[in-house]
């Protein structure tokens, strides 16, 4: 049986799906574009693997960090973090922002009737980084859809990249939380539970608060799946807080990031428009 779970967002086992037309869109139904993941021997197919099976209880493991976008509900549950909000304000979500330290993969933006900035929240994204190849598991669940597959499926197959995906992420946030301190603005890592597990296991994690404190810049979004009427869904399933400091204390390193609200906010106000809105429901 394939170790796949879901195929361009959609649970293998549902029997609803026009699966031949989803295989052949290619589509990212949370992006609305063509699935990234595309193979290296041919970048025309993409591959759609959103969540696979692994270890021996065969846990649901995230591998696509836009799988994360599900009911946007990741950006709602950062809400009470922008704290200088208020009501009439519009709401924007900005992907890919490059700040000092590197760049981020979304921004929550509140903007007043001028589309000026006046508050926002940085949000990244990890999900797991696997080695070896999904394909052979991914043809294997076509197969098993009754969709036919061109040539031999081959016994090649795949892991979880757990220490180098839990220390990337963990040194990225060093390089950029500073630069959310010094703005007086929150930033929030978004995981699946099983990865914020292993970063308590192998890191000194005692520092972090279990009781999330907005008064933190740093907070830790840790994230389950449940099974809701045949598909999988994201709920949340835990939360922290710290400051940099407290980052430092996981990995003892250092980096400086000195700069301006009007700086980030001018990066900010070049990318609103009404594609970036962002609305509830």
């Amino acid at each position: 049986m394939s170790r796949v779970s879901e195929l361009f967002t959609f649970s293998v086992n549902r029997k609803d799906i026009d699966w031949e037309k989803v295989i052949k869109q290619q589509l990212c139904p949370y992006t609305q574009k063509r699935c990234f993941k595309v193979r290296k021997s041919d970048a025309d197919i993409s591959i759609g693997t959103c969540i696979v099976k692994n270890g021996e209880k065969l846990d649901n493991i995230i591998i696509c960090p836009h799988r994360l976008l599900e009911r946007k509900q990741i950006f709602i549950d950062c809400l009470h973090l922008m704290t200088r909000h208020v009501p009439g304000n519009e709401l924007h979500i900005i992907p890919e922002v490059s700040i000092p330290g590197g760049n981020v993969d979304y921004f929550i933006v509140s903007t007043d009737g001028n589309r000026k900035v006046k508050d926002f929240i940085g949000v990244e994204l990890q999900t797991m980084d696997t080695t070896g190849t999904v394909w052979p598991e991914r043809q294997k669940a076509v197969q098993e859809l009754g969709l036919q597959c061109e040539g031999v499926i081959s016994n090649k197959t795949f892991g979880m990249n757990w220490k180098m995906t839990a220390k990337t992420i963990l040194v990225q946030l060093h390089h950029k939380i500073k630069t959310f301190e010094n703005l007086d603005r929150h930033f929030v890592l978004v995981v699946q539970e099983q990865l914020l597990n292993y970063i308590k296991k192998e890191f000194y994690f005692n520092h972090i608060s279990q009781h999330p404190l907005i008064g933190d810049t740093m907070h830790f979004h840790s994230y389950g799946l449940k099974t809701v009427d045949n598909q999988l869904k994201l709920f949340l399933q835990e939360r922290y807080s710290t400051d940099g400091d407290g980052i430092s204390q996981l990995l003892g390193l250092n980096a400086d990031a000195n700069v301006e609200f009007d700086t980030i906010a001018k990066i900010l106000e070049s990318k609103v428009s009404d594609k970036t809105i962002f609305t509830i429901g």
